[in-house]
């Protein structure tokens, strides 16, 4: 698939056709690359580090997502993200390493994007390990946060893209989150209790329902702790974690600027 059609993803191209004399494949540009899940703090960070100015960014794993992953299987635009979960795994079982090797393969304009852009984001231990070992020009910075910290966050945050298909009704929300596969192993009673207690007049039990589920998808396809293990394994030049609970965003981006 040709890439450079959409535009979605300017001055870039699927890898399989002969190269342009100023494009290279991003797999062998020094990528600065962010790492987390939905909710820590990626696009706040982005957004600081833009203010401080350097590095063009990349379309994010959403737009990459939509072009490379999505489009090519089903022809229509997604939005429900359990669904697109469940493509994206359709899609990394063709290609294990998932988003990061969508990435790698594709060519790029340097008279565009120069030869240092920045990319958000990655996920998982799969991506990142295929990331760190097929690419060894790229650095990696993983972003997290406390699940709960990042319920709330979507809540705040009223993107349209932050939802699932979902309904509940006022008083019965705690037993809904009780009732939700695997949510005893991410969140601890006491979050919940707390989660609970966000239902109110400007949030609506079935948003709070909404966004713990993505919260609990995204831990069944892409665990952030194993990620965070793996980077931590990497020499200190390639990899840099940062806990964006404990530093907002201007902390965060001055931390990579400082690191770079």
């Amino acid at each position: 698939m040709d890439v450079s059609a959409s535009p979605s993803l300017p001055h870039l191209r699927a890898g399989t056709t002969p190269h342009g004399a100023d494009e290279r494949l991003l797999g062998e540009l020094p990528l600065t690359v962010l790492v987390g899940v939905t909710g820590v703090g990626k696009s706040t960070a982005l957004e600081a580090l833009q203010k401080l100015g350097g590095q063009k960014v990349l379309p994010n794993r959403r737009e990459v997502t939509d072009t490379v992953m999505i489009w090519p299987q089903v022809g229509r635009a997604v939005s429900d993200r359990e669904e697109r979960f469940a493509l994206t795994a359709q899609y990394r079982a063709a290609h294990p390493g998932g988003m990061a090797q969508a990435l790698g393969s594709l060519l790029a304009d340097t008279r565009h994007w120069g030869l240092s852009p920045l990319f958000d984001g990655l996920r998982g231990l799969d991506e990142v390990r295929h990331a760190a070992q097929r690419f060894p020009a790229w650095r990696f910075v993983a972003l997290g946060a406390p699940d709960a910290v990042r319920v709330r966050r979507l809540l705040g945050r009223g993107d349209a893209f932050d939802r699932v298909i979902e309904t509940a009704t006022g008083g019965e929300l705690r037993a809904r989150l009780d009732g939700l596969a695997g949510v005893s192993v991410v969140f601890s009673p006491a979050e919940l209790d707390g989660l609970a207690a966000l239902e109110g007049p400007d949030c609506a039990a079935a948003e709070v329902l909404s966004k713990v589920r993505i919260v609990l998808s995204e831990r069944r396809h892409y665990d952030p702790a194993a990620a965070e293990a793996f980077l931590r394994g990497l020499p200190p030049g390639r990899a840099l974690i940062l806990d964006t609970d404990a530093l907002n965003p201007a902390q965060v981006a001055q931390a990579v600027q400082d690191w770079a």
